[in-house]
């Protein structure tokens, strides 16, 4: 039988035994359609395909469920004939056992990305994965509670300007130690021994840390490419974790009503005023320290009586402008955007002055009253007047405890300020403090 020649046609529509020579005369005409194949006799389910382009390759066709599959083994250059024959024959066996080829490979090649993200993240260090859970928590964060997530995971080692008592540098944050972790040894004996070692120097600010580790881990066990890693849901919720780190003890410093003459006496001589002012401001508010220091002048509003609060729980709230405070703030210089500004604070606004509030306290003879203990006496001094909990919750930025203070109990501005008043006109008293309040905002005129 003569050989045929390399440009003579082939039948397509009759099953041929697939031979080199005959693999390399296939083509597809490029003004009929796309792709052609060729049938073979000896393994009926495989194919060669061809595509008007001249690019070959063995492919698998058959039916199932009346439908046509088809799944491409190789190019006809790497595969050999009777390699193609024996993978064709293999699919086929796979087919009749009723498994559809196409999703055998779909879950093998899903394996093998799991699998490449299980190594991915059991190589995942604890810090790597704590900076991409900042990044990806900070648009819903306020500014401190990102910046208190960052100083619990500080390095340390810095040259300190305060509060190391000699040592000269600063100290890592408690979670420092866990960072170079990688992250799938962070499980729990790991961590209660972390918690019996931070709890034995620094008990406070670890507990702050343990929360935030528990959110952390939290968030991993939610993420698909860190959760592979974790050795169970929550390694930090253990009981012997909570027993290690303890509970916090109940603060109960707070001014009495026969101490306020001594305060603000004390306080109203100190030789800064900015700082004067900010420590009365902090009492007659019941705002916490670092939302009155990060007070703007652009947040007193002088013709509604309100300042603007950035608050920690609903992001900010307004509160009255109350007369003596008034006099207060806008007796203070404006050199910059604070209201309580500093000359010689790298950013411009006044440091929290814990060492002047101690040493007026212990001129006025008072121990143990700390900035917070401010805001506690705020809270305590208000049952002396019989104020409704709700308006010193909702002046204070606690978050309402009732359903008919969520969602049903609406206090405008001026309802606030008869309440907020009446409190700092009955503190003023109660300390001596005498003043006269002109009708225009910001020129009040006090008076011994």
């Amino acid at each position: 039988m003569a050989r045929p020649k390399k440009d003579a046609q082939i039948d397509l529509s009759e099953a041929q035994e697939l031979t080199a020579g005959l693999i390399e005369r296939l083509t597809c005409r490029t003004d009929i359609k796309a792709q052609a194949f060729l049938r073979d006799t000896k393994a009926p389910g495989l194919r060669v395909r061809v595509t008007n382009t001249g690019a070959k390759s063995y492919v698998f066709e058959a039916k199932l469920n009346r439908q046509t599959i088809r799944r491409t083994i190789g190019d006809v250059r790497a595969w050999g004939i009777e390699a193609a024959r024996n993978e064709a024959n293999r699919l086929r066996v796979t087919l009749d056992s009723g498994t559809d080829p196409r999703e055998v490979e779909r879950d093998r090649q899903t394996a093998a990305v799991e699998k490449k993200a299980a190594a991915a993240a059991h190589a995942v260090t604890v810090g790597e994965v704590w900076s991409a859970y900042l990044e990806a928590r900070r648009p819903q964060w306020g500014e401190r509670h990102y910046k208190d997530h960052e100083t619990l995971s500080k390095a340390g080692g810095e040259l300190a300007k305060r509060g190391t008592r000699g040592r000269g540098v600063t100290i890592a944050g408690p979670l420092y130690s866990l960072l170079a972790l990688p992250l799938r040894d962070l499980d729990a004996p790991t961590i209660e021994a972390w918690a019996a070692r931070e709890a034995k120097t620094r008990p406070t600010p670890a507990r702050l840390a343990w929360r935030c580790l528990k959110a952390f881990l939290g968030w991993c066990a939610e993420q698909p490419e860190y959760a592979p890693a974790l050795q169970s849901l929550n390694a930090a919720k253990t009981k012997k974790t909570r027993e290690a780190l303890g509970k916090a003890g109940i603060k109960q410093d707070a001014l009495m009503r026969e101490q306020l003459t001594v305060w603000f006496d004390a306080v109203q001589s100190i030789g800064n005023p900015v700082t004067a002012a900010y420590l009365q401001t902090l009492l007659l508010t019941g705002a916490r320290p670092g939302e009155v220091l990060a007070l703007r002048w652009s947040e007193i509003n002088t013709k509604w009586r309100g300042l603007t609060i950035r608050d920690k729980v609903e992001g900010e709230r307004v509160i009255p402008l109350t007369p003596y405070v008034s006099h207060l703030l806008h007796a203070l210089p404006r050199r910059n955007e604070w209201v309580f500004s500093s000359l010689t604070a790298a950013n411009g606004v006044l440091t929290i002055p814990r060492n002047q509030h101690n040493e007026a306290c212990k001129v006025a003879g008072i121990d143990g009253l700390t900035l917070h203990g401010l805001r506690r006496s705020f809270k305590s001094l208000t049952e002396w007047l019989e104020v409704p909990a709700g308006v010193v919750a909702q002046l204070m930025g606690h978050k309402p405890s009732a359903t008919a203070e969520k969602h049903y109990t609406v206090r405008p501005l001026d309802l606030l300020r008869v309440h907020h008043e009446k409190i700092e006109a009955w503190i003023l008293e109660q300390a001596g403090v005498r003043f006269v309040a002109d009708t225009t905002a910001g020129k009040l005129r006090a008076v011994a």
